[in-house]
């Protein structure tokens, strides 16, 4: 099924929009046109911590895939309030933006188990929804792209998946990953900001950990996506700019290359001068081929997986 090229332009310069603004200015963003019905802070996890909740928006026509946007903020701050990717509605995508417990309440792996609870709370209520439970992708940025390509290269594995609705799978049909750490063991700082060091009391690193990574070296490996990468691995498109601040694009350039030895459908897009998120990302043709990427992966009827 091909959209009528003004309304796909419509969307993919609505989409690119929304998710070129850093996170710390985003507000949250109205219900855009294409939206039916819109829950929010729904408990993943009965019972759970506050922040174990998504929101969740419905389009107008029921039966399509489903988007899940995970924020960044280095595993310590950020909000679903923030829901990036609405537009995708107007093509029949249910978006669902999804809360964890921050590295102050808990340290890794709780971040990643809350991402596949909240994966598997999503399957067993698609149905009721109105959403195709068995076509599901995932975007985030910095942190949230850590873990959407940890939830890319894991859904053969129940390492991480504790809790509820353990009948259903966490694993994702496709992920797109804004400039995530991959490969804790094998992280450089690109900059002497003490957030992004591998040792000190102000390293993100250490506080995920809860304590010096080289202390805790088993857990640094088992949270690198690159450890887990197999031919099961779901499609990945990998977007970097070259002068990230955060997180060196090394990281991504090595998750391609363990993507491609595993036979695994991966597109990176290295932007020369840009930093970490900014309009570059969208810019050139991007959007549109996050759109096509998605289709391709998630939404019948389109050419590609279905």
């Amino acid at each position: 099924m091909k959209l009528p090229l003004p309304r796909v332009a419509s969307l993919v310069f609505a989409l690119s929009v929304l998710l070129a603004l850093p996170l710390c200015t985003r507000a949250e963003p109205p219900l855009p046109p294409g939206a039916s019905k819109v829950m929010k802070d729904i408990a993943y996890v009965a019972n759970g911590h506050a922040q174990q909740k998504l929101d969740l928006y419905l389009p107008l026509k029921p039966g399509g895939p489903l988007l899940v946007y995970i924020h960044g903020g280095g595993w310590r701050g950020g909000t679903k309030k923030n829901a990036q990717g609405l537009p995708m509605l107007g093509l029949g995508y249910a978006v669902a933006s999804v809360e964890y417990r921050f590295s102050q309440d808990a340290v890794f792996p709780a971040q990643i188990e809350d991402c596949k609870g909240a994966i598997r709370w999503l399957r067993a209520h698609a149905a009721e929804n109105g959403f195709d439970g068995k076509h599901i992708g995932v975007m985030g940025d910095s942190a949230g792209g850590h873990l959407t390509a940890l939830l890319a290269a894991t859904g053969d594995t129940h390492d991480f998946d504790k809790g509820e609705n353990l009948d259903q799978s966490s694993a994702i049909q496709c992920g797109i990953d804004f400039y995530g750490p991959t490969d804790f063991p094998a992280f450089e700082p690109p900059s002497p900001t003490p957030a992004v060091q591998r040792s000190g009391p102000d390293s993100l690193l250490t506080q995920l950990f809860g304590g010096e990574m080289s202390d805790h070296m088993d857990l640094a490996k088992k949270a690198s996506p690159v450890t887990w990468v197999n031919k099961d691995t779901a499609p990945l498109f990998i977007l970097h700019g070259t002068k990230d601040p955060l997180v060196p694009v090394s990281q991504s350039k090595e998750m391609e290359e363990k993507l491609k030895a595993a036979n695994v459908e991966v597109m990176l897009d290295v932007i020369e001068g840009a930093g970490h998120g900014g309009k570059e990302f969208f810019a050139d043709g991007r959007a549109e081929r996050m759109v096509e990427f998605l289709n391709k992966h998630l939404h019948p009827g389109t050419d590609g997986k279905s």
